[in-house]
């Protein structure tokens, strides 16, 4: 694609999110579709949720244009379109009333089993300077990260704006570390995910007027692991290199699952024990806590990430490095400590 031609494609993206998602909150009013606040909730207003449907619509319209004019490939489009349709459904009826747990984690794992279908075998991964062949380990571990990424940015979309700045974030820094590293390759396809979710933002900046609501944020999370794991294809670094840049969210959601599962707490139950929680609570803004993310992953996260994908550092040592502080962040805010959160 041209620069021109790039350009106009995330115009006309963030053009339709802004306007498909206002229709979306003008009908989850109507329909009464609210989160309604309770006491795991850090809004204190009903809300009308269910705008990830206008980031759905959007992108997924976006890569079909592209693949109908030979911009990117059956597989990647294919990948993206049927594992995106079946999570975002889940998502939007788990919205208008709750599925049971096993329901969702059938169809999540459905999702990362059709992507992995398409994405071909796994290849060797670089750890600590040696490339080593996973084999059916690597598939497993594949479908793995898929599901958690489905499921973080789930639990991670709690607060103002913080879900689609993060995902802003990292689609920004793995398209232009992708460039960085092949030019040639469907890197625009990052950017117009980026663009997507940009018009719904507009909505949903603190104050948000509107929700993504599950149908939006298991298909970020979904969206981001499959281009993590499609750019690795040609160059296993990147995929080190957009692990890190997701960081902040997969230390918070990771530390607070772990704590709360070793405390005995249902892992599925809904609650807001998470790090960015507390911190919105205890600086009494989300705006504060959602820029602050983003400043982490430009300032930190990006600068590490673009480290490991030129290969001036190694993976694994660059994903400690880069996590490190975060987990220092994660447990100075109580993540999943309910009872240190109460004091």
């Amino acid at each position: 694609m041209t620069l021109l031609a790039i350009a106009a494609a995330l115009t006309a993206g963030l053009a339709l999110s802004l306007v498909l998602t206002g229709l979306m909150r003008r009908y989850a009013l109507q329909a009464q579709l609210l989160d309604r606040p309770n006491e795991r909730s850090s809004h204190t207003v009903p809300t009308p949720r269910g705008g990830g449907v206008a980031i759905v619509a959007t992108f997924l319209l976006l890569v079909t244009v592209l693949a109908a004019l030979g911009q990117i490939g059956t597989p990647l489009w294919a990948a993206l379109v049927a594992s995106g349709l079946v999570v975002a459904t889940l998502g939007f009826l788990d919205d208008r009333r709750p599925l049971p747990a096993r329901w969702r984690f059938a169809g999540h794992l459905l999702a990362a089993a059709w992507v992995l279908a398409w994405l071909g075998p796994i290849p060797p991964v670089p750890i600590l300077g040696v490339a080593v062949d996973l084999g059916a380990a690597g598939v497993a571990l594949s479908a793995l990260y898929l599901v958690w990424s489905i499921n973080l940015f789930n639990f991670m979309d709690g607060i103002d704006g913080i879900a689609s700045l993060e995902a802003i974030g990292v689609a920004c820094g793995g398209a232009f570390i992708w460039w960085l590293v092949q030019p040639g390759a469907p890197w625009p396809v990052a950017l117009l995910f980026a663009a997507s979710v940009a018009g719904f933002l507009a909505w949903n900046f603190p104050p948000a007027r509107i929700f993504m609501g599950d149908a939006g944020s298991g298909f970020l999370g979904l969206v981001v692991a499959v281009l993590a794991l499609w750019s690795a294809r040609e160059n296993t670094h990147l995929f080190w290199a957009w692990f890190i840049l997701g960081g902040c969210f997969m230390v918070d959601a990771t530390t607070t699952l772990v704590r709360r599962v070793r405390r005995g707490e249902r892992f599925n139950e809904a609650h807001r024990t998470h790090a960015y929680q507390y911190a919105s609570r205890r600086h009494g803004s989300h705006k504060v806590v959602t820029l602050s993310v983003v400043a982490i992953n430009t300032l930190w996260l990006l600068p590490l990430a673009v480290a490991v994908a030129l290969h001036w550092l190694d993976g694994v040592a660059g994903v400690a490095i880069a996590f490190a502080p975060l987990v220092w962040l994660a447990f100075h805010y109580k993540a999943g400590d309910r009872a240190g959160q109460a004091t």
